[in-house]
Formats: structure tokens, sequence, C-alpha cells
């Protein structure tokens, strides 16, 4: 599905759709990469970076129908690729028992395409997302391959289905495993990290454009710095940032308080265990006086260093023993 165009008609595209990238992430060339050498894109990262949204926007930038196939552990070909209309083929049976030939029963008008095939089948342009293939076992992984290498399948009672148009296909991956070389030989890889303050700010500001400028700066540090300087199990997404933004300007805040970090805690940590380790290593003072003081970015690095000077003090002692 590779529309002819230019890298920067590409990032105009990314932009009029509001997604936002930076030259440091490497997303916009790596994606166009992948669209114009016709190869599967493989997006990995943390949960809530924005990995499927790159999908999501790819379709709306080449005006594709986007399909989605969401992964999950036991999935198999036939919720995957596709199965037979049993019903019809029992009806087919009993009303023409005497005359009836097998191959009769296995033909196109009785086959049901699952998402992976009604790519391939798809008369217009398709996006394919394959989401969260880490949640899949290896031999789902190797049934993908004549897939994502040749954009052609094979039913065993019909033979190979070769794709219609060549879907552009994007898989997502958070890491839960590790995914097979076979896989990755056959993509264009991209890892995506949480954003910058700077990146992030620009998504607040296209996603609630009603956010004044500096509300969307002291939320952007905020979050910068308790993804980076507290041990969450999960980290709050890009999607909690806006909904925190979105809760804070419904409040009509043009401030970040700490009173207000406690009463709105809960959009941004989806645990009582997270909400306790923040309270416990940090609190709502110290993160907005940590965010205001010196930049986050520079926070965040002395954070580093203490923790690298504890493990070698550590290291040290335990020689010494």
């Amino acid at each position: 599905m590779a529309e002819r165009m230019t890298l920067e008609e590409f990032e105009q595209g990314l932009t009029e759709a509001g997604y936002i990238t930076e030259p440091e992430d490497r997303i916009a060339v790596t994606a166009f990469l992948a669209v114009q050498l016709g190869k599967p894109l493989l997006v990995t990262g943390p949960p809530g970076v924005g990995k499927t949204e790159i999908a999501k926007v790819l379709s709306q930038v080449f005006k594709a129908h986007l399909v989605r196939l969401q992964c999950y552990e036991g999935l198999d070909e036939t919720r995957a690729l596709y199965e037979w209309n049993y019903q019809r083929q029992l009806l087919k049976i009993q009303l023409q028992r005497e005359s009836l030939q097998e191959e009769d029963l296995f033909s196109e008008s009785y086959l049901l395409p699952r998402p992976l095939l009604q790519a391939l089948v798809s008369e217009e342009p398709t996006v394919l997302l394959i989401d969260e293939i880490d949640k899949t076992d290896a031999e789902f992984e190797a049934f993908l391959f004549e897939l994502l290498g040749e954009f052609q399948v094979t039913i065993p009672e019909m033979g190979t289905v070769q794709a219609k148009k060549h879907p552009l296909v994007v898989l997502t991956s958070n890491g839960e495993r590790e995914l097979s070389d076979g896989l990755k030989r056959r993509c264009v890889f991209l890892h995506v990290e949480s954003p910058s303050v700077n990146k992030e700010v620009r998504i607040l500001r296209t996603k609630v454009p009603e956010l004044p400028e500096r509300l969307a700066l002291q939320v952007a540090r905020a979050i910068h710095v308790l993804r980076e300087s507290v041990a969450l199990h999960k980290i709050p997404s890009i999607a909690e940032t806006l909904d925190w933004a979105r809760a804070l300007l419904l409040m009509g805040r043009e401030d970040l308080d700490a009173a207000w970090v406690d009463a709105t805690l809960t959009l941004l940590l989806k645990s009582e265990e997270d909400v306790q380790a923040f309270y416990r290593e940090m609190g709502a003072e110290k993160l907005l006086w940590e965010a205001r003081s010196a930049g986050p970015e520079k926070k965040v690095e002395q954070h580093r260093q203490a923790r690298a000077l504890t493990d070698e003090a550590g290291q040290a002692a335990a020689g010494r023993t």
C-alpha cells in the first residue's frame, strides 16, 4: 500500500492527523520507510506510549480502512484468520446429500474471514493492526511469517490466498516476552518511549487546545518526574496525562498545586500499590518542587546518578566482605 510521497509530506500528514513526533524519536522516519519499503512495522515500548495510535494515524494519513486483531493468550488461526460456516455447510449437506462434492463445501462462500484474512482480501487500502503480539505464543508468531513476508496465507482446503492489495501491517509489543528473530527479520523495527516534556506539552496543546500553556507545561513536567523518579508498577500513559489535564481544566485550575495533585492522583495511578509508592517515595509537594525547581530532566539525571553511586557503594562493600 505504498503511496508515493516525500518524507516532508508524510510528516505533514502525521501533524494534520494530530500525531506529534520529534526528530529524535525516529517515529516519522521509521514509519515512512516501512510504508515505502512495503514492510510490516514492529513497534515496541511500554504500555501507553502511543504504539497503537501509530496504526490509527497511518490509516488517516493514507485514507485506509483499519482492521485490528487484538492479541491475547491462546489466540489461534481460527480466531485470527478464518473459520468455516459450519451451519451453512450442514444445511448444504442436508439439501444436496446425493450430488454434493467435498470441494463444494470448502469454497469462498462458506468462509468466515477473520481480521487477517479480511485485510488480505480487501479491495480498498487497508492498515492491519496486530496489537500486543507479545501476548501470543511462538507458534502463533510462526503462523504469521507467511503473511508478514509474502502477504499471503495458506488455507488447507482452498490453497494460497494472496493479498488483493498489500495492506500496511503494524504490530505492537509491550515486551511481555522476547519476540522471535524470524518475526523481527520480516519487519522494520521501531522502539517508542514515553515522550519528552516538550513533546508532551505539544501533545497536550494539540489534544486539549483550551488548556493554558502554563498549566500544560506544569502537567508535562510533573508527569515526567513521576514516570522517572518513582518506582511504579504502571507508569502514567499519554492517555492518562490527557485525562488529568482535562480534569484540571474542568475544575477551573490555572496552576497545579499539591492539593489538586492529591485530589486527582487516581487519574494517573491505577493501583493502591502505586499510590502508596508515590507517597512513600515522593508526595505531592516534592513532586511539584522537583518539577518546578531545576526542570525534570536535570532532576531525573540527579536521581539516576544518586542511584548509581548507591549501587557502586553496595558493590564495593560486598567486595570487601
